[in-house]
Order: C-alpha cells, then structure tokens, then sequence
C-alpha cells in the first residue's frame, strides 16, 4: 500500500479498529465508514450490509468510543430504492442493539432528498442517528429544520460533490447560516470542516458551549489541529474508512486539495 492510500482510508477493519484505538487514546472519536459506494446488483449491497454488521461487531467487542456511518448507495439506492430502506433500517437496529451509534453520510443531489427521507424514517422507527447534510445546496436549510425536528444529530458540512454554488466565500456563508441555525436550537450538532477559518469562527461562538458541539475531521487532514482541539477540551471525531473499494472516495480528497491549491488556500493543519 502507499503513502496516499493509507493516509486517506485504511485497508481493512482490523486496521480501522487499531487506529480508532489509538485516536480514542487521544480523546477523539471515530466515525466508521466501509468503503463500497454505487451497488448496482444485490450481490453487492448484500456484501456492504455483512460489513457494516462485522463493523458494529467489532466496535462493540472492543468498546471503542466510535459509530458507523453508512452510504446509501452502498446499500441499492441506485438499483432498488425499497430494498435500500430495508438495509438501513436493519443495519441502524443491529447498530442499537450493540449500543453503537449510527450515521448516515450524505452523497450527490440525485440522492439527497431519498437520503434525508430515509434518515427521518429511521428516527421515526426510534433510532438515534446522525445525518450529514451539505452547506453548498439551496436545500439545506429546509432539511436541517426537518432533520432537526424528527431528532436527528445534523452534521454541517461543505460537501464533496457538485453543489448549487461552487463560490468558496458563498459556501462559507451558507456554512455559518446553517450552524447559526443549529446553534439557536441549542441542541447538539457536529459540523465537518478543515477551513482554519470556519474553525475559528466556530470555536468563538460556541466558547463555553463545549457539550453542544463536536469537530469533525477526516482521517489524513488537520492532525495537529484535531489533536489540540480535543485536548483543549472540545469534542473531536475523525472519519475512519476502510476497504479496497477507495477509488471514488480518494479522488474527492484529491479533487478538495486542488480546488483549495487553485484558491491558494490551505486546510487548517
């Protein structure tokens, strides 16, 4: 394996789960994503669900401070969207059952609103969960109301595939929209970002509200950062993923890294 691969996703989930160790260590939580998106037969969707299962296993057998995130195309939303609910609702059950927390990551605009209908679903079956939504789409706001109103943890983050803007400045506006929004409702929220200055901002306004916040990080971005924050106090997690499957999900690290070159701007350290 080389440098970029195992900066950005590791290659199996015995290796996850001893790097989740060591970050737990360090006070930071783990978010835990199995890498296989776009499932276009069951055979394949089928697959993602027993890994997702061994994954909920393995946090629970360990007790590590973590949870697992899902993909929904991973899990037939491109081929069989009600056979896609059901995966969900089975894997978000077995993720309860073994006092694992349970999230469900946001992916394109063609599956945006099935993902956030989905999420609302599981919280209405009475699953705690986490839903990511994307500070870059017109939509947003609308959802985060919704989102928070069925009980879900919403997770503010830019996104990382074609939004309504592509205007740096304005998806940073949107971003504090979005958190001044969650932040009102005094209830608890995560926000994803590696903007030194989105970071800032955030930690001044939520000074003296720790409890109400965590900063999210991705695995091979901000390590220095990531570590201070979680000593200083604030809660911190770091996305996990593992598997072969990585192709897609490197490329939009690598695509993020240049767009912010071609800005020349760099992520918080």
């Amino acid at each position: 394996m080389n440098t970029l691969d195992s900066r950005w996703a590791l290659p199996d989930l015995a290796s996850a789960i001893d790097w989740c160790s060591k970050r737990n260590a360090q006070n930071i939580r783990c978010v835990i994503d199995v890498l296989g998106e776009y499932a276009r037969e069951e055979s394949q969707s089928a697959a993602a669900v027993r890994a997702y299962f061994d994954t909920a296993k393995a946090i629970a057998d360990f007790e590590l401070h973590a949870s697992l995130t899902v993909k929904l195309s991973a899990l037939g939303a491109l081929y069989d969207r009600e056979r896609c609910r059901g995966n969900v609702q089975r894997i978000a059950k077995e993720a309860a059952h073994r006092g694992v927390g349970f999230e469900i990551d946001m992916e394109g605009q063609n599956l945006v609103a099935f993902t956030v209908d989905v999420a609302c679903a599981c919280a209405q079956n009475g699953h705690r969960l986490s839903l990511a939504l994307q500070a870059y789409l017109d939509r947003s706001r609308d959802d985060v109301l919704r989102a928070s109103e069925s009980g879900i943890i919403v997770r503010n983050v830019k996104g990382a595939y074609a939004g309504s803007t592509t205007d740096f400045a304005d998806i940073q506006k949107r971003f504090k929209q979005l958190s001044k929004i969650l932040c009102a409702k005094a209830t608890f929220f995560t926000v994803g970002t590696h903007d030194p200055d989105l970071i800032e901002w955030m930690t001044t306004k939520m000074e003296g509200k720790k409890d109400l916040i965590e900063f999210g990080f991705l695995k091979g971005l901000a390590d220095r950062t990531k570590v201070a924050m979680a000593q200083e106090g604030w809660l911190v997690s770091e996305y996990v993923p593992f598997g072969e499957n990585r192709t897609a999900y490197e490329a939009r690290r690598r695509k993020y890294l240049k767009e912010l070159e071609s800005l020349g701007r760099t992520p918080a350290p």
